[in-house]
């Protein structure tokens, strides 16, 4: 007899892992399908096998790694129903991603869907008109199955065709998290994620940069706007030079690392080589700019920022060479800290 397959949109969260083994408990063999974006879990992109080795140690689930990331900022540009407190279009999100994981089912063999949604849980994304919602507009209503509140909802095709068990299924409603918990330790789960959300859009002060990025006032369009785009906006300080230019500077050797390794073709690279500061990255220098003069002027802002934010003598960061680097050309700009309250101005 052939195995019954499902798959698990699975977030790494409790919810979403208990979700996932409550179905393998059953027979069931289940993907978990975790996907990445530059505002959650892009990281893993560097190292896929290491976290799917993770999974499968800590939780005894198999789980792909699906990047979803031009979608993604596809669908964040007009959400149908709208964002949560900050910049967090759950529910749109949510429906994106069961409709994403339905594409993929007919060439995984997968029969239906599990989520580790709790009604109630989230007031936005987890009430009972909202859990409807999702499931007619990803038109998943039939094969969409919440093993964790399935006995207070209506039965799915996999309890019609008793692929599971709807009395081996649960009935977790609201925020608490002590039945979760109980129930991860019969499953000898005892090292999970905290409950808060590691979602950059429901983050007050990251979300603001985003949704600001998003309008078309901004350096770049939102039809134009890239994934790279939003992995810079994500890094160090970030500034609008009066010219235009938009220009992030590490805070530390991090970032500077991350802003190096994100430059591309077009951007301009500033930082000191004679002595310790941030990196500079000035983006799309060589065609935002109306004409070479425009460049130069926010060239030597930005010059002045990175010596601004450099190593201070005697409490005040002295005047510096600074090294550009735009268009296979590099040139050196001495210059000297602007002064805080003009920086502190153009601070996005």
């Amino acid at each position: 007899m052939t195995k019954v397959k499902a798959l698990s949109l699975f977030s790494g969260g409790l919810d979403s892992i208990l979700a996932t083994r409550v179905v393998m408990a059953q027979g069931v063999e289940v993907t978990a399908v975790k996907f990445v974006s530059p505002f959650f879990n892009y990281d893993i992109l560097d190292d896929i096998e290491g976290y799917k080795e993770q999974v499968r140690d800590k939780y005894g689930i198999n789980a792909m790694v699906v990047d979803i990331s031009e979608e993604y900022l596809e669908m964040l540009r007009q959400p149908a129903y709208g964002f949560g407190k900050n910049f967090n279009p759950c529910v749109d999100c949510k429906i994106f991603m069961v409709s994403r994981a339905k594409q993929m089912m007919a060439e995984l063999g997968a029969s239906f869907l599990i989520t580790g949604e709790v009604l109630g849980q989230r007031p936005m994304s987890q009430r009972r008109d909202t859990l409807n919602v999702i499931s007619r507009d990803s038109e998943s209503r039939s094969i969409l199955l919440r093993p964790l509140c399935a006995k207070l909802m209506a039965p799915t095709l996999a309890e019609e065709e008793g692929w599971v068990d709807r009395e081996k299924l649960l009935n977790f409603s609201g925020r608490g998290r002590s039945s979760q918990i109980a129930l991860a330790k019969e499953y000898g789960i005892t090292d999970f994620p905290s409950p808060a959300g590691g979602c950059t859009l429901a983050d007050p002060i990251l979300s603001r940069r985003i949704k600001n990025f998003y309008n078309d006032g901004f350096v770049v369009k939102s039809s134009d706007m890239t994934v790279t785009d939003i992995l810079l906006l994500l890094v160090g300080r970030q500034f609008l030079l009066p010219g235009g230019g938009w220009l992030m500077l590490g805070r530390d050797e991090k970032d500077n690392t991350r802003l190096s390794s994100l430059a591309e073709e077009g951007d301009a690279v500033l930082g000191m080589e004679q002595q310790p500061g941030p990196i500079a990255l000035l983006r799309r220098a060589d065609t935002f700019y109306a004409g070479p003069e425009d460049l130069q002027k926010d060239l030597e802002l930005a010059a002045s920022l990175v010596v601004r934010y450099g190593k201070k003598i005697k409490g005040k960061p002295p005047e510096a060479d600074v090294t550009c680097r735009l268009a296979g050309k590099k040139e050196t700009i001495t210059i000297g800290p602007i002064a805080d309250e003009i920086s502190r101005a153009w601070m996005l």
